[in-house]
């Protein structure tokens, strides 16, 4: 029997602080620097969730050490080599970060996942590597499961990149670039969804000792080495976002500690947003971002499309709160973990609002709110939208609520500590 979380129902005002894990985003990053690096690297307080546990899996097959060490994970990179078959789950890092390293392995290294993983757009990335020498066996298909058959070496050079559908393919090409022969000078063929998960690769580039330039059209990577390093992982401030929704819904105050003052993470645009939304958001003392509500929630008209990610959330608000909302600018969210407007529009409505898809977003205008058993779509982001709709609406239940272990292992836990409740068990 499948699994079924009932979503804590809080009419009083929650008041807590909550501590996060570190960020996914640069976890993934950080992993496969650290596997390409000149040296042995300690990632510092890294996120232990599937999918990062699942690219260190890969990075391990591949002939990369990883051990642990307490909470951090030291890494010693190795002989990259095949044959292979890796196991992406449903993560489009592994997904699109993986191939360009496959590519300097000598030997074929297939990259294969969950069912869904095999609708996840990525013919950008197969397309952009075959254009720099790389033979990719897809069957045509532009999606996985594929071959990328390594030789040892990539010649690199220029390149012109279809990254409509996906940062994480220019991403994925700009981390493993300086490894190649002559670098890399990546050239857009078009827009970028996400575009500060892009500045978050150029930044930690920079930080391993990469030259890298903007050209105007792209970026240029020079060919060199990855200096190792100890990096010590931000939280995850994306994963902030239904802890700090909390006291919109209820009018009450989370505070999640260790803000950082400066980071290329695209939460960060929370606080922002949750302002929009009427929220009172303030820097603490001791370096942590508080959200107050007011007991009430402002309906938001936005263009999403730099911080995708906090859709579901922010729809999830949107569907409570006291006006109609327009959220734009995310039409890639159709080819991740679900089609996310499709799975929001049925979520949304099943609850009581009023939905209207448009071809980059939504339209939502708010229910009465009803009882609803609401799917998980296996998409980590839409557990944490149906907990903040359980919030406010009584009889919330979610299927398949493991969803969420992708890149929040414990978040029910963390979720009933946030209401001062005890987590109740599975029915």
């Amino acid at each position: 029997m499948s699994d079924v979380w009932s979503a804590p129902h809080s009419p009083a005002p929650v008041d807590a602080v909550v501590a996060l894990p570190g960020s996914k985003s640069l976890t993934a990053r950080a992993l496969i620097l650290a596997a390409l690096g000149d040296g042995p690297s300690r990632l510092v307080r890294p996120l232990r969730a599937r999918d990062t546990d699942l690219m260190a899996g890969a990075l391990r097959a591949l002939g990369v050490t990883i051990a642990e060490d307490g909470d951090d994970l030291l890494v010693t990179p190795g002989p990259l080599r095949g044959p292979v078959t890796v196991d992406a789950g449903l993560a489009g890092t592994i997904l699109r970060f993986l191939p360009p390293v496959a590519a300097l392995a000598d030997g074929d290294v297939t990259v294969d996942g969950d069912p869904r993983l095999h609708e996840r757009p990525n013919a950008g990335l197969i397309a952009a590597l075959r254009d720099l020498g790389v033979e990719v066996d897809d069957d045509g298909r532009g999606r996985s499961p594929f071959t990328v058959r390594g030789t040892g070496r990539v010649r690199g050079g220029s390149v012109t990149v279809d990254a409509s559908e996906s940062s994480q393919i220019v991403s994925g090409l700009l981390l493993a670039a300086a490894r190649f022969d002559e670098g890399l000078d990546l050239a857009l063929a078009g827009g970028v969804p996400s575009m500060p998960h892009v500045e978050m690769t150029v930044t930690t580039l920079r930080e391993h000792g990469v030259q890298v330039t903007g050209t105007g059209r792209g970026w240029r990577v020079a060919a060199g080495p990855i200096a190792a390093l100890e990096r010590v992982v931000e939280p995850d401030l994306s994963n902030a976002a239904p802890f700090l929704a909390a006291a919109l819904v209820t009018g009450g105050q989370v505070t999640v500690r260790d803000w950082p003052e400066v980071t290329t993470q695209p939460g960060a645009q929370l606080d922002r947003l949750l302002a929009d939304m009427g929220a009172a958001v303030e820097r603490t003392p001791d370096g942590g971002l508080r959200v107050t509500g007011s007991g009430s929630v402002r309906p938001l008209v936005a263009d999403l499309g730099e911080v995708g990610e906090l859709t579901p959330v922010l729809a999830a608000l949107c569907a409570l709160a006291d006006g109609p909302s327009r959220l734009t600018g995310v039409a890639h969210l159709r080819g991740h973990e679900t089609d996310r407007l499709q799975a929001l529009d049925e979520v949304l409505t099943a609850v009581g609002a009023r939905v209207r898809q448009l071809p980059d977003g939504l339209e939502i205008e708010p229910g009465p709110g009803r009882a609803a058993r609401l799917d998980s779509y296996a998409d980590h982001r839409m557990v944490m939208a149906a907990a903040v709709l359980g919030l406010a609406i009584d009889g919330i239940t979610v299927a398949d609520p493991g969803a969420v272990t992708k890149t929040l292992p414990d978040f029910r836990e963390r979720w009933a500590g946030l209401l001062g409740e005890p987590i109740g068990a599975p029915r």
